[in-house]
């Protein structure tokens, strides 16, 4: 039997997790992550603690398998949040705090471009619109508040890249994390000086790394690493791939007939499809891990990031409860907001923590509450909010194409309650997968594939990827989501403009 490490740095957490070649969990291992806020709107890492975090989960998932497992992992890959930014510098140190993607200090950078012609311009080779968390605005900032940085700054990673430069030494760009950096051009699909230099950035143009793919070998372990975590030294690291991607593939969405909804720290939404959609009316283009694929996506800060915030800031009790009953805090919600039926409240929850669906500047709101609300109708309101935060996305997507199931993965994806309530409020049947660490499954596979385990990633996921429940929408609340959804979208407008 044969093994495969993915490593999988998202919003919160690290994990590793060491697969069989059917997909199989053998050993998993995980870490919260520090994040650093040293000012308002800024969510940073120290990259020496992320880097040692990754040593330490690495070095736990390989010592639980044992001396003969270990012997026999063939390949490791990573996937990491997308966006963000973490810079390498000249002196052989990280040139910076790694930049996680829901910072907003770029947001000015980003409004910028988008109205002084930058974006009509670039939207023809890049295919995306330009967010305050993409590389390019976080550069400009940087550009004007720290130029130091950037005249230290060797390579210009994403967040997997650097992880997998320490653990090879060997500096590369994998595309699909790039692709969605607005350093790209998607129709040629490679780096362009010229595009670097309409965003004021073409002296930059040299800590690109060389483009590879999610399948494609880009180093191998090295003597220290291996010393460090127990795995076998100069096996093959793999490309990887932006954990959106990574869950995708975990999900099987290797063809346009379904949609994948990922419920984490970002709410991610979308189709893969041999064409980009060009008429402005999505959020992001990107390559996909299929490379004759683009991913087709609406994304925002807005979902269980928002949940998981409530719950630690104002559950303590039900955390004390759950805590003496013996079961997570989140089954105990989950049973709270179960007892509430969906007609048996009128709140609305904007998810709103880190910026709205399309307002960077946008603050979380309860609206509607009473003295007779509950402490599980809030709690409710807080999931459905999060759940039609998601539809807004979805309604875009459906413009463009209109699919058979919604594959579901991210925290939400955990719970049986909450993911009823995804079928429920999109009005469309969803799955869940069996395994519940998609984004380093989906890492397991591009490294069985860079081994030559498999031949390809879809032989890869007819050996690895088993769906586990389906959902069906229950057609009889269609209607009393449809009045929520409307007073979601009218409450979202009509504060719109005060957050400015």
């Amino acid at each position: 039997m044969n093994y495969y490490l993915g490593l999988d740095n998202g919003g919160t957490l690290v994990k590793a997790v060491l697969f069989d070649q059917n997909g199989q969990v053998i050993t998993r291992a995980s870490e919260k992550l520090t994040m650093l806020t040293p000012a308002p709107g800024f969510t940073e890492r120290d990259m020496d603690e992320l880097w040692a975090a990754n040593i330490r989960v690495m070095r736990a998932a390989v010592e639980k398998a044992g001396p003969a497992v270990a012997a026999q992992i063939k390949s490791v890959a990573c996937s990491g949040h997308g966006k963000g930014l973490y810079l390498w510098g000249k002196d052989q140190r990280p040139a910076y705090n790694g930049i996680v993607s829901t910072d907003a200090r770029a947001v000015d950078y980003a409004d910028r471009f988008n109205a002084d012609g930058t974006f009509e311009k670039t939207f023809a080779t890049n295919y995306q619109r330009i967010l305050a968390s993409q590389p390019v605005s976080i550069l400009r900032w940087l550009k004007d508040h720290e130029p130091n940085v950037l005249a230290n700054t060797q390579w210009i990673f994403e967040c997997k890249d650097y992880i997998r430069f320490r653990l090879t030494g060997e500096a590369y760009a994998e595309i699909t994390d790039y692709s969605g950096s607005n350093l790209l051009n998607l129709k040629e699909r490679c780096f362009d000086q010229d595009l670097m230099e309409t965003f004021g950035l073409g002296d930059l143009y040299s800590a690109l790394p060389p483009l590879k793919h999610s399948t494609d070998v880009c180093g191998f372990i090295t003597q220290a690493v291996a010393a460090q975590t127990g795995l076998p030294a100069g096996i093959p690291v793999a490309g990887g791939m932006f954990d959106i991607d990574a869950c995708a593939i975990a999900m099987d969405i290797l063809s346009d007939d379904k949609f994948c909804v990922i419920a984490g720290t970002w709410s991610i939404n979308g189709f893969i499809s041999h064409q980009p959609v060009t008429d402005h009316s999505v959020m992001m283009n990107s390559i996909y891990a299929l490379p004759d694929y683009y991913f087709i996506e609406e994304s925002s800060p807005t979902s269980a990031g928002n949940h998981e915030w409530f719950i630690e800031r104002f559950m303590a009790e039900e955390k004390l409860l759950a805590e003496r009953s013996g079961i997570s805090v989140y089954r105990l919600t989950d049973d709270m907001a179960a007892t509430v039926a969906p007609e048996d409240h009128d709140i609305i929850f904007l998810p709103y923590l880190y910026g709205s669906n399309y307002n960077p500047r946008a603050k979380a709101s309860l609206i509607g509450l009473d003295s007779s609300h509950t402490r599980s109708q809030i709690i409710r309101a807080v999931m459905e909010g999060i759940c039609l935060g998601h539809r807004v996305h979805l309604e875009k997507l459906l413009d463009h194409k209109k699919p058979s199931v919604i594959r579901l993965a991210g925290g939400a994806a955990n719970s049986p309650f909450w993911v009823q309530l995804f079928a429920d409020i999109f009005q469309l049947p969803v799955e869940t997968l069996e395994s519940n660490e998609l984004g380093a499954l989906g890492c397991a596979m591009a490294a069985s594939v860079a081994d030559g385990q498999y031949q390809d990633l879809a032989a890869a996921s007819r050996a690895m990827v088993r769906v586990s429940q389906r959902y069906e929408p229950q057609s009889d609340l269609a209607g009393i989501y449809d009045r929520k959804y409307k007073r979601f979208r009218q409450f979202s407008e009509q504060l719109d403009a005060l957050w400015e």
